[in-house]
C-alpha cells in the first residue's frame, strides 16, 4: 500500500505538470504513453517478439495518435482512407509473410492500432483546444476519476446487485450509480465555475456519458485481461500496474466525447 501510494503520488504530480504545461510538454507525454501502451498490449497478446507486426503496429498508432493539424502537417489521406490502407497492409503482411503472421493476428493488431491511436490522439486533442484546452481536459479526467471513486465508495457502502459478475466480479449496480452521481457533482462544480463555457444541462449531459461510457472501458479491459488470464497488463507504475491500467477508461471516453461533439472541435 506504501509503495501504491508514493508511486501514485510521484506519476500524478509529473502528469499533471505536463498536463499543464501543454503544448509539446504534454503531446510528449501521452506519445510516450501511446508506445508503452502499445507494448503492454503486444506482450498480452503474446505478439511482441513478431518484430513485422510491432514494428508496422507502432508506426500505426503513432500516425493516428499524432496531432498532425496542431503542427500544421495534413495528411496526404483522409482519415477513413487511412484506416482502410492501415487494414490493407496487416492483411498484405498475412500474405507477404505466407501465414507466419495469420488473420488473427494482424486484426488483433489492427484493432489495438485503432483503439490506442484513436484514444491516445484525442487525449492530446483535447489539451490542445484553444483557449481552453485545459478546462476541457481537467473537466474529463476529473470527472473519470471521480466516477471511479463514486463506484469504488458507492459499491462499498451500499452494493448489493452485482453489474457483470462474468467480467467484473466486484462492480455492481449501485456503485456504477454512485459513479454517475460523483461525476454530475463534478461537472455542475465545473459549470459553476465558467458557465459561459459549460451550461447546466451540458454539463449534466456530459457528467452522465462520461460516467457511463467510462465504466464500458473499464469492462473492456476487464474483459481481454481475464481472457488472458492477466492481473495486470504491464509493471511500468509499482503497485498500480502499467499503462493500459491507468487509462482503459481515457481511451474510451475521449473519443467518444469527441464523437459527440460534447466538448469543442
Amino acid at each position: 500500500m506504501k509503495q501504491r501510494i508514493i508511486t501514485g503520488l510521484i506519476a500524478g504530480c509529473f502528469f499533471l505538470l505536463l498536463l499543464w504545461l501543454g503544448s509539446y510538454w504534454f503531446t510528449g507525454l501521452i506519445i510516450g504513453l501511446a508506445i508503452v501502451g502499445y507494448d503492454e498490449y503486444l506482450r498480452m497478446l503474446q505478439l511482441r517478439n513478431n518484430r513485422t507486426l510491432y514494428l508496422f503496429g507502432l508506426i500505426g498508432v503513432l500516425v493516428i495518435s499524432a496531432p498532425w493539424d496542431q503542427w500544421g502537417i495534413t495528411l496526404a489521406v483522409p482519415w477513413d482512407k487511412l484506416i482502410w490502407l492501415l487494414m490493407l497492409l496487416f492483411l498484405t503482411i498475412t500474405v507477404w509473410t505466407k501465414n507466419k503472421v495469420n488473420l488473427d493476428q494482424a486484426a488483433l493488431i489492427f484493432i489495438g492500432v485503432v483503439y490506442l491511436g484513436f484514444g491516445f490522439h484525442y487525449m492530446i486533442a483535447t489539451r490542445l483546444l484553444e483557449p481552453h484546452g485545459l478546462f476541457w481536459t481537467l473537466l474529463v479526467l476529473i470527472c473519470l476519476w471521480s466516477a471511479d471513486s463514486g463506484a469504488y465508495f458507492g459499491g462499498m457502502l451500499f452494493g448489493k446487485h452485482l453489474l457483470w459478475p462474468a467480467i467484473s466480479p466486484k462492480k455492481t449496480y449501485e456503485g456504477a450509480l454512485g459513479g454517475i452521481i460523483l461525476s454530475v457533482v463534478v461537472t455542475l462544480v465545473f459549470s459553476y465555475a465558467k458557465p459561459e463555457l459549460l451550461s447546466v444541462k451540458h454539463a449534466l449531459l456530459l457528467a452522465v456519458v462520461i460516467a457511463i461510457v467510462g465504466q464500458l472501458g473499464d469492462f473492456i479491459q476487464s474483459a481481454y485481461k481475464r481472457a488472458k488470464g492477466i492481473k495486470d497488463t504491464g509493471t511500468l507504475l509499482p503497485g498500480h500496474g502499467g499503462v493500459l491500467d491507468r487509462v482503459d477508461s481515457w481511451l474510451i471516453v475521449f473519443p467518444f466525447v469527441h464523437l459527440l461533439t460534447l466538448i469543442p472541435h
